[in-house]
């Protein structure tokens, strides 16, 4: 799935994403980015990096993030 998409869907839903982790480690994390799930945040003066995605973790109650490449499976 490309990265537009996914965030355009998680805009919308809660997704289930499985991604291996930088240290090779599988995670299933629930997560969203729907503006009545995420806390209110300030804008950054950083430049995306279009490799890595921010998605607010439902379970954690968090920010967090994966590398695109590196999903193994989406769940709606």
């Amino acid at each position: 799935m490309k990265r537009d998409t996914l965030i355009k869907n998680l805009q919308k839903k809660t997704m289930r994403i499985t991604f291996t982790k930088v240290n090779g480690e599988e995670r299933v994390m629930d997560c969203s980015l729907q503006e009545h799930i995420i806390p209110p945040t300030k804008a950054k003066n950083r430049k995306e990096n279009e490799e890595v995605l921010p998605v607010f973790d439902i379970n954690k109650g968090e920010w967090r993030s994966f590398r695109m490449d590196s999903i193994t499976n989406i769940e709606v």
